[in-house]
């Protein structure tokens, strides 16, 4: 089978912002405020929806109103893309109430985000066939100026199908949220030097497969659900080409992290794996003597293939624009890599 991808992304074109997970609570609505306007000076016109600018309980809504919104915007055919204001914890309560069969007859739509979105991106992806895209969320879009990395959403929403769209991993990156918290709207600080690492130390790495993946801490939520559709999506989608699995983590230490990725292999996720691109970690720490170096090889060794480290993925930004199903190379050099998606 073959990977549907959404129209691209036009000039004109309608993002629908919608919170099926966290919604945004009132001191921060100046992120959402500033992000409409952003977006709007870069020709795009902005549907702000119900669910955004309310929280209660770590949610923007009930699960059937985020679902309801949601529905709708994927099937209103004026809205292009949708952008979720950011993550959130909850995102998997939708999963049940989302139909399905329907999103699978309607023509495919772009969905971006990270963090808890990732639950809903990849479930879409692995369930309907669709493609979707993993990296900024609409509130990052509230700086005056986009770093390199994060401007490349409109680029990658607007790459047509059969086309291909190259990436680079950053120069600098952001060691801490801090800044950002004290001075929202002003965008990221980007104050450390980037270098991509590889698990086996090799100075020179080519792999290729089709991009897969998401936040590890909404990801392990899905394993052996009714909304884990990974070994069907490889069968059906991956079996000539492979697969390249991009993961990240938030807040979870070793121990922790190796749990989750023992029990996505022991759910046979990995089968068919050609690659893996391991985001900078956020929140991290070793348990002892037992490092993320340690858990990557106990889960990945087996394998044979190239582990790439500290990529430009999740939330230590900036972070590249990754779309589940596009074949993609990675090559990796010297500390820097380069990441080409084909959209067949």
């Amino acid at each position: 089978m073959k990977i549907k991808y959404p129209t691209s992304l036009k000039p004109d074109s309608l993002i629908g912002v919608t919170a099926p997970s966290s919604g945004v609570e009132e001191t921060l609505h100046i992120l959402v405020d500033e992000a409409k306007l952003q977006v709007e000076k870069k020709g795009f016109k902005v549907l702000i929806g119900e669910t955004v600018l309310t929280q209660h309980k770590g949610r923007s809504a009930s699960k059937e109103k985020r679902v309801e919104e949601l529905m709708d915007f994927l099937q209103d055919h004026s809205i292009s893309v949708i952008m979720p204001p950011w993550g959130g914890s909850f995102a998997m309560e939708i999963l049940p109430f989302i139909d399905w069969d329907k999103l699978k007859e309607l023509n495919p739509k772009w969905i971006l985000g990270y963090s808890d979105i990732s639950t809903l991106i990849f479930a879409y992806t692995t369930i309907t066939g669709h493609a979707s895209a993993h990296g900024v969320n609409f509130t990052e879009l509230s700086a005056p100026e986009w770093d390199g990395l994060s401007s490349m959403w409109i680029d990658v929403l607007s790459c047509n199908e059969n086309e291909e769209i190259t990436q680079y991993s950053s120069e600098k990156y952001q060691s801490s949220w801090d800044k950002v918290y004290s001075n929202p709207a002003k965008g990221f600080y980007l104050d450390s030097q980037t270098e991509w690492k590889t698990l086996n130390k090799e100075d020179e790495v080519t792999f290729s497969g089709r991009l897969i993946g998401g936040c590890v801490n909404s990801l392990q939520v899905l394993v052996g659900t009714p909304f884990d559709n990974v070994n069907n999506f490889v069968n059906q989608y991956c079996h000539e080409e492979g697969v390249i699995w991009y993961l990240e983590t938030v807040g979870m230490d070793a121990a922790e992290i190796y749990r989750a990725l023992w029990q996505m292999k022991q759910n046979h996720w990995f089968s068919n794996i050609k690659g893996v691109l391991f985001g900078r970690t956020s929140g991290y720490k070793d348990i002892g003597d037992f490092t993320l170096t340690d858990a990557l090889k106990d889960v990945f060794e087996s394998f044979n293939i190239p582990v790439i480290l500290d990529a430009d993925v999740g939330h230590t930004p900036p972070q590249n624009i990754l779309v589940n199903g596009a074949y993609t190379t990675v090559k990796y050099s010297n500390g820097k890599g380069s990441i080409i998606m084909k959209y067949i």
